[in-house]
């Protein structure tokens, strides 16, 4: 029963990140932009490519742990790469809970948190 709801969560952020980062990946330009808005009254307001770029590289390290994850579960009970992705997961949301409280967009803050009790969870699951 736990391998069913580790393997879940670990699709569940997989979806997440691989989207998030392909969504990135080929619209680069467009994220850069808004996000320039975004953060323009935040001390990340020069930084807002090299984050983004630091987000991008953190999604997909995740998003793709959690795939292999996932498949080492399903083959041989393995929980190596599912605790890693999950522990990936987990360092991308804080990371992009504390831009979205830079940038004193607490609603955007509060639906990370969302993501982040799941991501949470597996951490303790597969650990």
């Amino acid at each position: 029963m736990n391998n069913i709801t580790s393997i879940l969560i670990l699709i569940f952020l997989a979806i997440t990140f691989l989207q998030s980062g392909y969504d990135k990946l080929f619209y680069w330009k467009d994220n850069v932009d808004w996000l320039k808005g975004h953060f323009a009254k935040t001390p990340l307001k020069n930084q807002v490519p090299l984050a983004l770029f630091n987000i991008l590289i953190l999604e997909l390290i995740s998003g793709i742990l959690c795939v292999v994850g996932c498949i080492e579960l399903f083959i041989n009970n393995g929980r190596i790469f599912g605790f890693y992705g999950a522990v990936f997961s987990c360092v991308t949301l804080l990371m992009l809970l504390f831009g979205q409280r830079m940038a004193k967009d607490y609603d955007g803050a509060r639906t990370i948190v969302i993501y982040f009790i799941p991501a949470i969870l597996a951490v303790y699951w597969l650990n």
